[in-house]
């Protein structure tokens, strides 16, 4: 091999196992393995950067912008309340979502259409009884299938027609992609509806009126006349032996103390780090007398002896119980306020402590800060609101804690328990930087809250009522897109200009409201797509994709185009597990071409199959946005993936060959 064929092979080897090991996000390696291709010498400065004027990359942008208009003027919900129907079995529940999913995918974004048919589906699950994630699995696979069933379904789409077009024959049109891709989902739709969502792990359990998102990890202040006061760690836990909850720890001095300091005594102000089911909560509050604590945003936290942190038996004589009250130290400060919840049945006692503590004026608060909570506390109860939100995989949450957000002061709402597939957090609840996926307990008005999700990019789980906020604008939208997939199909104009009309369109009318047009478009995506299509196209220049083709013709395929065509989907879907699917098109395109010319077949065939297996990220919860969306939510783990998402696999390889061999013969 020449040695600019090594150094590309050596670059994109880095590049794979960056995507799979996961220490940056998907776009910085990408653009990390442009710049390297650039200070080799394999791209030229000045033409480093042209990928990101590519078609593709336009057209991703603009069906992000135009599935944010369908989202926002609320005509993709009324559709899907008038589709799932309200009676019948789960199985034609599942199978009714799962069909929507996968047409909202083949004309929007699918993690768009995701996040919209997400409260249907845990609404779907607590109305039938079953965990939420025997549908949640379903409807994320179904998504899934229906990207690849038109051109705009799915950037890998997209990345292969542009590769197609780079080659001479000319890009694919917008229904190219249908006649394979619709019978591989169809297939989907019918195997999770039947089968597949039985073979999901049971992790939790419905029917609890909130969705069940598995244990929380809750944060719970010790009041002053509080039974656990002076009792040692290890007798809370034996007080709360029969509860679906566990003391885990104790907050002190911003400091949070293990459960393996068993002696260490409670104090009034203490707070308790609890893990719970949501609807043992309550239960766990009354017997320990505690009450939830609104997030502290200025914790001012004075110097305590640190002998206070060793258990009670080892203590001197003197020293025992001796440590300052936590409480004292907020409460002086002002910056903890205990709040009132009715959508949890919180004792009555303890909700008259909460009520309490809100109804004096607390010393040291300042003007505005007292003004403020005057206000709060002149609100009916019933104006508060339990909601949890589930953070999308391009949330601005990402990375971010509730101590830097500084929810109470921004957006007057409060975090008060995590969930995170069932790991443990070692951190303080408010500086647990969080994480796609996380299910976020928040408590707020209805407004604040609605606000907080749309502006932060999270998914509410409780069913909501299904509205269309403007009528006439969700006509507007419809038609729009109907027009922009006309347009591109019937080849009146490049896809690329034929939804950038439309995005203009959109702004004209107002559809996505101007100042929210950018924010409709992921970055990482753009970036991501813009760098690696410039650093496969050295995969060509360099004839390294050649080599790869060879060596896995000659080695494996022993030259048979069928077992070739077969090897080129199954690694095409195995990478796209592991690594972004964009990532996995971009890379398997070049070497897809390479082989069709070595066999002398229709090259269509190939590019067609590197589609198909860049779409099927079925056995992780990494290799497609959609399923990192649900891991939360459903309370899954990494390994439960694979129970459906095997079979799953097995059989799109089983259905999409010979319809590959049918529709695009060799």
């Amino acid at each position: 091999m020449a040695l600019d064929q090594i150094t590309i092979l050596a670059i994109l080897a880095v590049t794979i196992v960056l995507f799979i090991w996961g220490p940056w996000r998907h776009d910085m390696v990408a653009l990390a393995s442009l710049l390297a291709c650039v200070f080799t010498g394999l791209i030229e400065p000045g033409e480093a950067f042209t990928g990101f004027g590519h078609p593709a990359v336009v057209t991703v942008a603009c069906v992000l912008i135009l599935s944010r208009g369908l989202q926002n003027t609320g005509a993709m919900d009324a559709l899907a309340q008038k589709v799932v129907p309200r009676r019948g079995g789960i199985t034609l529940a599942i199978a009714a979502l799962c069909a929507l999913g996968a047409a909202m995918s083949g004309f929007m974004n699918n993690v768009g259409a995701m996040a919209l048919l997400m409260p249907v589906a845990t609404d779907l699950a607590d109305r039938h009884d079953v965990p939420p994630g025997k549908v949640l699995m379903p409807l994320s696979f179904g998504t899934i299938l229906g990207g690849m069933t038109t051109l705009i379904g799915t950037p890998p789409n997209l990345i292969v027609s542009s590769f197609r077009a780079s080659s001479g024959a000319g890009s694919y049109g917008m229904f190219d992609f249908t006649p394979v891709g619709v019978v591989v989902a169809l297939v989907g739709v019918v195997f999770v509806s039947l089968i597949g969502w039985r073979l999901v792990p049971a992790r939790n359990q419905a029917g609890a009126g909130t969705f069940d998102t598995g244990t929380y990890l809750t944060e719970a202040l010790v009041g002053e006349k509080s039974p656990s006061i002076g009792k040692s760690l290890a007798e809370l836990v034996k007080m709360i032996g029969d509860e679906d909850a566990q003391v885990i720890g104790l907050v002190y001095n911003n400091a949070r103390v293990s459960t393996a300091m068993p002696g260490l005594r409670v104090r009034a102000g203490d707070i308790l780090v609890i893990e719970a089911e949501p609807e043992a909560l309550s239960s766990v509050l009354s017997s320990l007398g505690l009450t939830l604590a609104a997030d502290p945003q200025n914790e001012d936290d004075a110097a305590v002896d640190t002998t206070a942190l060793v258990p009670e038996t080892e203590k001197p004589e003197g020293d025992r119980g001796d440590r300052p009250p936590l409480a004292e130290q907020n409460m002086a400060s002002g910056a903890r306020e205990i709040v009132e919840i009715d959508d949890v049945e919180i004792p009555p006692e303890l909700a008259a402590d909460a009520g309490a503590g809100n109804q004096g004026d607390t010393e040291g608060k300042e003007k505005g800060a007292k003004k403020e909570g005057d206000e709060k506390r002149g609100r009916e109860k019933a104006d508060l609101a339990l909601r949890e939100l589930v953070v999308l995989p391009d949330s601005y949450l990402i990375g971010r804690t509730a101590e830097n957000l500084r929810l109470a002061g921004r957006y007057e709402i409060n975090l008060l328990a995590l969930s995170r597939q069932g790991r443990r957090s070692v951190k303080r609840l408010r500086s647990t930087a969080l994480k796609g996926g996380d299910a976020l307990l928040m408590m707020g008005t209805e407004e604040n809250l609605s606000n907080f999700a749309k502006e932060q990019r999270c998914v509410p789980l409780a069913q909501r009522d299904i509205t269309i906020p403007n009528k006439e604008k969700a006509y507007v939208a419809l038609i729009g897109m109907a027009l922009a997939v006309a347009g591109a199909a019937f080849g009146l104009l490049p896809a690329a200009i034929s939804f950038a009309t439309c995005v203009l369109a959109f702004m004209a009318l107002k559809v996505v409201p101007i100042r929210s047009i950018y924010e409709a478009v992921d970055g990482s995506v753009i970036v991501l797509l813009g760098a690696l299509i410039s650093v496969a196209a050295v995969m060509d220049s360099t004839g390294a994709a050649d080599v790869v083709a060879k060596s896995m013709l000659d080695n494996l395929a022993q030259g048979n185009p069928v077992f070739a065509l077969v090897l080129i989907l199954v690694v095409t879907m195995t990478l796209s597990d592991f690594m972004n699917n964009a990532a996995t098109a971009a890379v398997m395109c070049a070497i897809a071409l390479s082989a069709a010319a070595q066999l002398d077949v229709n090259p269509d065939s190939f590019l067609m199959a590197v589609a198909i297996g860049a779409s099927c990220a079925f056995l992780t919860p990494v290799g497609h946005q959609n399923n990192t969306l649900i891991l939360g939510p459903g309370g899954f783990k990494f390994g439960d993936y694979w129970p459906m998402g095997l079979p799953m696999e097995i059989l799109v390889v089983a259905v999409s060959v010979p319809m590959l061999l049918w529709v695009w013969p060799l």
